[in-house]
């Protein structure tokens, strides 16, 4: 008899967890569906080329792909409100031309290192107040941001690149590493978890998606939506801003031009990745193979020895191939 009790029990259990199982593949199947996609691409290259696979261009890849992970995580919170922002690229550019311009001046590393993430916050928080408590698009406000930052960046470095000591303590952010790991993917990887963590395990990302789902009902059940927003554009803005510092300092120079149409990749890759376009859902994980998979197209092109013009319309290419696979996996639910 207890046998018998304990075989049901083991059956019932094992039916659960095919159940859940299945069920995660149902919810993630975007994901899945790009992570195959993106082991074939990586497949083809390493074929192709021959060199795609080296250590090398793994670790030149990896580099190339720290800021734009770090970026992509913080906008993976500021979609999932339903909302966007077009001025991570000329915050990095900020970014970048004041770690330039203050190491220049002899500034101490440390100091530049909050000045530079005290200035992007800063951005995001302009951003973040005049869309939560103006009730103005953030389409609109963001693509202000764009332009009045960049051009903050150009009268900071009057237009010309401005080149930073490799002896400036700083640079170890972008070039440095640690038991073999670079810095870049160092910090790449931390942000990450804490974006894990946030947004699956917190009041705070219980209320991103929250408010990307119904931001009514959540204001309703009595969360202050307009700080929870004002918070996520500013995160977004501190983001930008150490990926600037670490290009710089990976670079060697800081510059008003770099992260032209930096956004753009940005949004395509978040969106790729499975974050709702218009709010409600979001995932870090997706977002990461979102960033990879535009990482890994670019590189693998390039070893190609393909045009950057190419490349370009490729970029607009997978661009659209987010947008129309997102829609057509959350638009019956937010259109």
């Amino acid at each position: 008899m207890r046998e018998e009790k304990a075989q049901i029990t083991t059956d019932v259990r094992n039916l659960e967890l095919s159940h859940s199982w299945k069920q995660w593949m149902i919810d993630h199947k975007q994901v899945l569906s790009i992570f195959g996609i993106l082991f074939l691409i990586c497949a083809f290259f390493s074929i192709v080329t021959g060199s795609f696979l080296s250590y090398s261009n793994m670790m030149n890849l990896v580099m190339q792909l720290a800021p734009n992970l770090i970026v992509a995580v913080a906008m993976t919170f500021v979609i999932t409100t339903g909302g966007i922002d077009l001025s991570v690229g000329s915050i990095l550019a900020l970014a970048s031309a004041l770690t330039a311009v203050l190491l220049s001046a002899g500034t101490a590393s440390p100091l530049v290192l909050l000045i530079v993430i005290i200035a992007g916050i800063a951005m995001g928080c302009i951003n973040g107040y005049v869309v939560a408590y103006h009730n103005i698009p953030p389409l609109i406000v963001t693509l202000a941001a764009m332009l009045y930052v960049r051009g903050l960046a150009l009268l900071i470095t009057g237009g010309y690149s401005i080149a930073i000591s490799s002896d400036a303590g700083l640079t170890k952010i972008g070039i440095g590493s640690f038991l073999g790991v670079p810095v870049p993917a160092i910090l790449a990887v931390i942000i990450m978890v804490f974006g894990v963590i946030a947004l699956r395990n917190s009041r705070y990302g219980t209320y991103v998606t929250g408010i990307g789902a119904n931001e009514e009902a959540v204001r309703r059940a009595g969360v202050n939506t307009k700080y929870v927003k004002l918070i996520t554009y500013m995160f977004s803005g501190g983001a930008a801003a150490l990926a600037g510092l670490i290009l710089a300092s990976r670079l060697g120079s800081g510059s008003s031009n770099i992260g032209m149409m930096f956004e753009l990749d940005i949004i395509a890759a978040v969106v790729l990745g499975g974050t709702a376009l218009f709010g409600g859902a979001g995932t870090i994980l997706g977002s990461l193979i979102g960033v990879t998979m535009i990482g890994v197209i670019n590189n693998g092109l390039t070893l190609m020895q393909v045009s950057p013009y190419i490349i370009q319309i490729m970029e607009g290419l997978v661009l659209l191939m987010a947008v129309i696979i997102n829609v057509r996996v959350f638009g019956k639910k937010r259109m």
